[in-house]
């Protein structure tokens, strides 16, 4: 819920930042992001932060997850967080398409969807998409089709790909919560390292733009 309220008050121009909007980091992703079951600092994105400060950049992370959202859910809140400009836009969403069973079909044309509103409303901003995967449990039919959906996205908005957001924590008990699915406080750690290989020459790329 923090989460979440933070967002809303960056949208109203509420902003404990100095930084300017085109400074900020928005992710836009569920539970995972949102940090469910910790408090928001354990959460990668305010991990993200800290790497961020001390690497010296000057970039404000927008953590805009809600726990529960699909691709859908974040397709209809998008315009909400577009009011604001971003350097940097992130799409951290699908596990729960997934985990639902949902067609990956709609899951591509809702991410895709996403990417080009950001696009549209903000041309500079550099758009990065993060990769899932699901168990084996689910068949290979269905996992082959939803892991393909993150590389096609990327392939066709111009996103900068995160592999796989969970790597290093999917599927490894002592890295997630009782209920397996969400990440403890050191698998939120590796989570933010996952994005920071990512991230971190995206971000110098734009610090030397400006």
């Amino acid at each position: 819920m923090r989460s979440v309220l933070f967002a809303f008050l960056i949208l109203l121009g509420v902003t404990p930042s100095v930084t300017s909007a085109a400074d900020n980091i928005v992710i836009l992703g569920d539970s995972l992001t949102a940090g469910y079951g910790l408090d928001e600092a354990q959460a990668y994105p305010a991990l993200l932060q800290k790497k961020i400060d001390e690497a010296g950049l000057k970039f404000q992370v927008i953590n805009a997850g809600v726990s529960g959202d699909t691709t859908t859910d974040g397709l209809n809140r998008v315009n909400w967080l577009l009011k604001r400009q971003a350097a940097v836009f992130i799409v951290a969403l699908g596990a729960n398409d997934g985990l639902r069973g949902l067609p990956p079909e709609l899951m591509e044309k809702n991410l895709t969807a996403v990417l080009q509103k950001v696009h549209s409303a903000n041309p500079g901003a550099k758009l990065l998409v993060a990769g899932m995967l699901l168990p084996t449990n689910f068949g290979p039919e269905y996992t082959n089709r939803f892991a393909a959906v993150f590389p096609a996205v990327a392939q066709q908005t111009g996103a900068t790909l995160i592999p796989f957001l969970l790597e290093g924590v999917g599927g490894r008990p002592e890295m997630n919560q009782p209920d397996r699915i969400h990440p403890t406080a050191e698998g939120q750690r590796i989570l933010a390292e996952n994005v920071w290989k990512i991230l971190k020459p995206v971000l110098e790329n734009v610090s030397r733009e400006n």
